[in-house]
């Protein structure tokens, strides 16, 4: 390993990763690698592939924590620190103007066209998302049976339930780890018992929650957001849908595409998404609120624990619960492209979608090029006097 970067190259390096971060974790990953491993050599090539798989392993979203793990790596704490807020903080400056701009009493009209367009666009992408992420949860699994009804009933909740998603997310991955302990006892009797606190404490905070004001309630989206999703940044989505349109009211279903389709054009993490659920909520206070609960688990995940992510690649409990809940949560991304085909409203937003899916499963177009084509489309028939979404 190289000698280690001073804070100002970490700011530096960081942030243009957040600024032409286009693309999901994918291209997060490429250009770390580019960064850490290829150009500089602050990382060899097996510690940076342990820490994306240990990442995985983790709820929130991977790539963020990998930003995080790798500027922990290179330059301690206050590296971690610095590193993951200026690959955040790009993203969430564009993506809190523009929800400004999408909220607004009254947007102008290729405003209204180009969220129209893209958002029509958004149910092809959970497609996308979910199918890429089948083939590599297919070769890992442990039970055949097992992992197509987890799949099967992260689909149904979101599709139906989306509020208690969550829920059914963690009892697959608690399932599977029960069903795993099982086996493992009949094998090794020894075996310890499964610690189950922090899972019981999650009612408490649903019901705060539930009774507290606006702000707790950003706070709880944004906390099942960052600290209690599997399965990739896309399966924030049914996660926040029925929480944001359904429960709370504080965006309509047209709106809500939108979001998910500004968090898909804009650079850096696509939990940014959750930012503009929080301005929705409560102008930028909430925006911001929801953006600082959805990261703090993925900067204490890091800060707490980085330097065991060896020992947690082993843990052959960490890696039974993600057996149960990464399917679950695959099935939700799959899930979630049925409510949100259910918020379009007029009939040229189906072809829209249609042309989206040929382009992103036959022709495996970009989903950052595929949305900004459909928010042009918009733009062209709201200018033209084509009818718009309400």
């Amino acid at each position: 390993m190289s000698s280690p970067p001073s804070l100002t190259t970490v700011l530096r390096e960081w942030g243009r990763i957040g600024c032409i971060g286009f693309g999901g974790p994918p291209t997060h990953i490429k250009l770390l690698r580019d960064l850490c491993v290829e150009r500089n050599r602050w990382l060899d090539a097996r510690e940076f592939e342990d820490a994306i798989s240990a990442c995985n392993l983790l709820p929130g979203p991977a790539s963020t924590q990998l930003a995080i793990f790798c500027a922990w790596r290179v330059r301690g704490r206050s590296g971690a620190l610095a590193g993951g807020i200026a690959f955040i903080v790009p993203g969430l400056l564009v993506i809190l103007a523009l929800a400004a701009l999408y909220l607004a009493g009254s947007p102008p009209l290729w405003v209204l066209g180009a969220g129209a367009g893209a958002g029509a666009a958004v149910p092809a992408v959970a497609v996308q998302a979910g199918t890429f992420l089948l083939g590599p949860s297919w070769q890992r699994r442990t039970h055949t049976i097992r992992w197509h009804g987890y799949l099967a009933a992260g689909a149904a909740a979101a599709a139906t339930i989306g509020p208690w998603l969550v829920l059914v997310l963690l009892g697959c991955g608690v399932l599977e780890l029960a069903a795993q302990r099982a086996l493992s006892l009949r094998r090794h009797p020894d075996t310890h018992g499964i610690d189950t606190r922090g899972i019981m404490a999650l009612p408490a905070l649903a019901v705060g929650a539930v009774t507290g004001g606006v702000l707790l309630s950003v706070a709880w989206v944004a906390f099942k957001v960052g600290a209690l999703s599997y399965g990739g940044g896309f399966v924030i989505i049914p996660l926040m849908q029925a929480d944001a349109v359904s429960h709370y009211h504080w965006m309509t279903g047209t709106q809500f595409l939108n979001a998910v389709a500004l968090g898909q054009v804009t650079p850096g993490p696509v939990v940014q998404t959750v930012a503009v659920v929080g301005y929705a909520a409560a102008g930028l206070a909430g925006g911001l609120l929801a953006s600082v609960v959805a990261f703090t688990p993925s900067f204490s995940f890091v800060l707490l624990g980085a330097s065991r992510f060896d020992r947690l690649r082993a843990d052959r409990r960490a890696r039974a619960f993600l057996d149960g809940a990464g399917p679950a949560a695959i099935g939700a991304i799959l899930g979630s492209a049925v409510s949100l085909t259910r918020a379009l409203t007029e009939p040229w937003q189906y072809a829209v979608l249609a042309a989206a899916l040929i382009l992103l499963l036959a022709f495996r177009r970009g989903t950052v090029l595929t949305l900004l084509g459909a928010g042009v489309i918009g733009v062209i028939i709201a200018v033209a006097g084509g009818p718009l979404p309400h």
